[in-house]
């Protein structure tokens, strides 16, 4: 049997949608009507119909940090800020602390303005409250009051939106690892493409946060523990290594080291000094000795100031203390004392663990710092060490919007968002609470491991405790883990869980007395039916002789 003649073949083919011109723009018209249908106004009212809690909760939230918007023009200052925008003019990797956010406030740097910086950051904290919604809604089919309660402290924390408006790498961080999160679980089972994506994300994260490759291998388990096959599994490994290396090149050719940093035996030091005692350390190097302080540890000031203070031992070294010798000797002696005092290194990582769970916010740690956590009543000044001339500019924050640096305070819009940060805020005994129910949600799910949950609850942990174990404690860290263990808690409710299913039971058996009550009422009102030879009825008297 033979086909249609070539010139046959042909017409055919001009006449299936998208083989001709006018046949490609009939498919794009039709591409371009389903995209809109998504955004009609029509799909829009449905939506906020059927999700009418959280599209309250979701509008308050944007009206929060519009407030912000307008009360602190454009930006707001850390110190940490300063670092950031001396390696974007020029574009360079920093030895203390990755350079991705850099490159991110580079390519909005032709703006001249830190608006766009700081709208995007807040954009970023309202997609985080979206995915949580969204995966507690669409993959575990938890309840939307509990689904929109699980986004209240990412949505209204008044920390969480002054975090979106400093100039700060934690909440780009946030919503990447956020986003990695979502399209890891938003199905039961991910393609190998989508954990390339997932990896590559990661990846990404790491180049703006150093602390996104430990929380690989939570994905990468998950991954293996689902059985989709090692396929998927090296896709997420190659992607997420991809970013990194293409980064440590980067880094090699401007410092000379393969590497992310020369800082993080530097503020591995800095974690042991809360604790170390030289003569507990066995055979210590010689060139290591100059590191040993023999103040006792009960009466040292706080980590971080073995790192910044001109009094801690790593001065004694030629400048500067992030290099590569300095950085290696602090890095070993690090290794040595954890190693010689496993028990005093688990008890300080412990106590600054639990420190995220107090009620209370303490000054910490000290009044500057603690400060600029706050919204204040006028700009933080641009300190000494960060100005240098960079054309006719004073400074390099200067420099990026072609102005005036400093946050313009706007009454009575910033007076607002004081009042609200004053009182919205999530203490931490609370953020403990979420992580306690989030934790009961697994082991009801013990057969599965834990299930899907796992994921956020382990991410949620680990960001907690890595900067315990390495640094210090600091409030600044904890805002990014609270939607995780969100997250968590309200997968606990989901469809098909025990929580879930005594949520259930609890909802049908109100509506179920509500509907009672409402077939009492309706009937009282109704006359009562006639007896025999048209004789009334009293209440409860029946017509069956």
């Amino acid at each position: 049997m033979t086909g249609p003649a070539a010139g046959t073949r042909r017409a055919l083919l001009l006449r299936r949608p998208g083989t001709s011109r006018r046949g490609q723009e009939m498919a794009s018209d039709g591409d371009r009507r389903r995209f809109r249908s998504l955004l009609s106004r029509a799909q829009l009212r449905a939506w906020i119909l059927d999700n009418k809690l959280f599209a309250i909760v979701l509008a308050v939230g944007f009206l929060l940090r519009v407030d912000t918007e307008l009360g602190y023009q454009w930006q707001m200052w850390f110190n940490d800020s300063f670092t950031y925008m001396s390696d974007v003019i020029p574009l360079r990797p920093d030895v203390t602390r990755p350079a991705g956010y850099a490159i991110f406030l580079k390519a909005l740097e032709p703006l001249h303005s830190y608006a766009p910086v700081t709208i995007l950051q807040h954009l970023m904290g309202l997609a985080v409250g979206v995915m949580v919604y969204a995966l507690a809604r669409h993959r575990f089919g938890a309840p939307r009051w509990i689904a929109a309660l699980a986004t209240l402290p990412v949505l209204f924390d008044g920390f969480q939106i002054e975090l979106e408006h400093l100039i700060l790498s934690d909440v780009p961080f946030e919503f990447l690892i956020m986003l990695a999160t979502t399209l890891l679980l938003w199905d039961r089972k991910p393609t190998w493409k989508r954990a390339a994506l997932i990896g590559l994300i990661l990846g990404v994260a790491e180049t703006v946060r150093s602390i996104a490759l430990p929380l690989l291998p939570i994905f990468l388990i998950y991954i293996l523990l689902l059985r989709i096959g090692w396929k998927a599994f090296f896709s997420a490994l190659i992607a997420c290594l991809t970013p990194v290396l293409l980064y440590c090149t980067w880094f090699y050719a401007v410092f000379g080291q393969f590497a992310m940093t020369e800082s993080t035996g530097v503020f591995l030091y800095s974690r042991t000094m809360a604790f170390a005692d030289c003569n507990k350390i066995p055979n210590l190097p010689a060139d290591e000795l100059s590191l040993c302080i023999t103040t006792p540890p009960s009466q040292r000031p706080i980590s971080q100031e073995y790192i910044w203070e001109n009094y801690s031992p790593l001065d004694r070294f030629p400048p500067s203390k992030f290099s590569s010798l300095p950085n290696h000797l602090a890095e070993d002696f690090a290794k040595r004392a954890i190693l010689a005092q496993p028990l005093d290194y688990a008890q300080i990582v412990a106590y600054d663990t639990i420190r995220v769970f107090e009620w209370k916010r303490y000054v910490y740690p000290n009044a500057q710092t603690y400060n600029e956590y706050l919204f204040g009543y006028k700009s933080q000044p641009i300190p000494g060490w960060a100005h240098g001339d960079v054309g006719s500019y004073t400074s390099p924050v200067a420099y990026y919007i072609h102005g005036n640096p400093l946050t313009d305070v706007v009454e009575p819009f910033a007076g607002g968002m004081r009042v609200w940060q004053r009182y919205v805020f999530l203490p931490g005994t609370v953020y403990g609470a979420i992580l306690a129910v989030g934790l009961f949600g697994m082991v009801l799910n013990w057969r599965r491991v834990g299930g899907p949950a796992t994921v956020p609850w382990l991410i949620s942990v680990a960001l907690i405790v890595a900067p315990a174990a390495t640094a210090e404690f600091d409030y600044r860290y904890v805002l990014p883990a609270v939607p995780f263990a969100c997250l968590a808690a309200a997968m606990a409710f989901g469809k098909n869980t025990r929580m879930g299913n005594w949520v259930a039971a609890k909802e049908a058996a109100r509506a179920a007395r509500k509907a009672g009550a409402g077939g009492t009422a309706a009937g009282s009102d109704a006359e009562p039916p006639a007896g025999p030879k048209g004789q009334e009825l009293t209440p409860g008297e029946s017509t069956a002789l």
